[in-house]
């Protein structure tokens, strides 16, 4: 969601928690800053003294955790608590009432975007395989599938799949099929989730980046792979839980088609888990927003965040108030 929202900043002394090592770091990062904002350094580990001031809370990417979240409802002058991710089922139950929480939406689009379309490449010309095939040193010629001429289905049409889209340009791929929550018909068609089973025949290429949310976990169960046509290949850089992973082991696991995940369900994948070892399935560690592209375009988003807050702008990416 990205409708912005009021949030009194302070015209005194302001305390954000940001995620860097040191204050000349921030600083650097960060760029100017109104006089008024105080920064105290938090990555996830041992809180700073500020817990009785602190107004404006950056979660680290990848830092923090339950821990770091329950102490939230015990900051008495929080007001704000930015993600540096576009998920936030993760963190939303532990924001207290009245604290507006920001989700990273837009930060991870370079990033993820790339993601989608190197897995899918990787899978259909078994860059898997010849890596693996390197180690020994074994010369094994075989035909691939490309994204040319494919029918391409995105679910899940928001900054991240609209980034996906244009990525696509290049690859001459046959046709685009695009679904969001709700249909659209500016300035592209987009059809609405429930459309779903009646798109899934058609997509040679299945990309999902929707959220999780209750109407979207599971969406791609036995009866919706089922529907996918032969040889059809499933990316996934949404969330694990939006597959079926019992369906999605059977169908690949058969050959029927085929699958290349940066998210799984559970998560992370057991060691012992039968995807790791079932021919045509690839799998990344969760690494779709982890590139060079992140660390400017977070530092760029907390800069501007910080700004909004501390001079009583309207802040960007809010979820709730």
């Amino acid at each position: 969601m990205n409708r912005p929202a009021e949030v009194e900043g302070s015209t005194t002394r302001m305390r954000a928690w940001v995620p860097y090592e040191s204050e000349q770091e921030a600083r650097q990062r960060l760029g100017e800053l109104p006089d008024n904002v105080q920064l105290d350094l938090f990555t996830g580990a041992e809180l700073p003294s500020s817990t009785e001031d602190v107004e404006f809370y950056v979660d680290p990417y990848l830092g923090a955790g339950q821990s770091a979240w329950s102490t939230l409802a015990t900051l008495p002058k929080l007001k704000v608590v930015q993600t540096l991710t576009a998920g936030f089922e993760h963190i939303q139950p532990y924001v207290p009432h009245g604290v507006t929480l920001c989700n990273a939406a837009g930060l991870h689009d370079a990033s993820t975007a790339e993601m989608a379309i190197a897995l899918s490449l990787a899978l259909g010309r078994h860059l898997d395989v010849f890596a693996r095939n390197q180690a020994g040193g074994n010369w094994q010629f075989q035909w691939g599938s490309s994204l040319a001429d494919k029918r391409v289905l995105i679910v899940g049409y928001g900054h991240i799949g609209q980034a996906i889209e244009r990525r696509l340009a290049g690859f001459e791929v046959a046709s685009i099929t695009r679904v969001a929550r709700t249909a659209r018909t500016e300035p592209v068609p987009v059809h609405a989730i429930d459309e779903l089973p009646a798109l899934l025949p058609a997509a040679d290429v299945l990309i999902l980046i929707t959220p999780l949310t209750p109407q979207t976990e599971k969406m791609i169960d036995k009866q919706a792979l089922a529907l996918l046509p032969d040889d059809a290949q499933v990316v996934n850089v949404g969330r694990g839980r939006l597959i079926d992973t019992d369906a999605l082991l059977a169908e690949t696991a058969s050959g029927r088609i085929t699958a290349a995940m940066d998210v799984t369900d559970p998560e992370p994948l057991p060691s012992d888990h039968p995807l790791w070892t079932t021919p045509g399935v690839l799998i990344a560690p969760h690494v779709g927003g982890a590139s060079s592209a992140f660390y400017p375009r977070a530092d760029a988003l907390i800069a501007d965040q910080l700004r909004r807050y501390a001079t009583g702008q309207p802040l960007e990416n809010v979820i709730h108030v």
